[in-house]
């Protein structure tokens, strides 16, 4: 069973800060990749914590549509309850900003034969959680224009 953790942040506000995103893919428990950066422009309309809960997800599913692991089972599990909203249908994307990669999310996850959702709370996402705030200040460390910002 392959497990893929995910996760999004915009610092110091939401919406207009700095947006990051950050998973984990694990399979049988161990952990075989994981990513973080950040999602969008900096300080624009389209840094948004819903934006970074988003890119994390497509960027772990497009890995591991890439990667040459047995991925017919494959649990996606995050602390967004709109993400995994939307995706299970519960949910209807309204947001202009959030429709395309909606699409993007489920165009990757129609490639898996068995993905399931799961919704957490976040002390169940620590790792990916973890990740998105090291993006951040990994951010403001290399980017000096950044810290003058906030």
């Amino acid at each position: 069973m392959i497990e893929v953790y995910f996760d999004g942040l915009c610092q110091p506000v939401n919406p207009g800060g700095i947006a990051c995103y950050a998973f984990v893919v694990k399979n049988q428990g161990k952990t075989i990749h994981n990513s973080y950066g950040i999602a969008g422009e900096p300080f624009s309309k389209d840094s948004t914590n819903n934006v970074a809960e988003y890119t994390a997800l497509i960027k772990a599913l497009e890995w591991l549509a890439a990667s040459e692991f047995d991925s017919d089972a494959v649990r996606v599990i995050g602390d967004s309850k709109l993400v995994i909203s939307q995706l299970g249908g519960q949910y209807k994307v309204r947001s202009k900003r959030i429709l395309p990669l909606y699409r993007r999310a489920r165009e990757l996850k129609e490639s898996f034969k068995n993905l399931k959702f799961l919704l957490v709370p976040r002390e169940e996402n620590k790792e990916a959680d973890g990740l998105t705030n090291r993006a951040y200040r990994e951010a403001l460390e290399d980017n000096p224009s950044f810290r003058k910002r906030i």
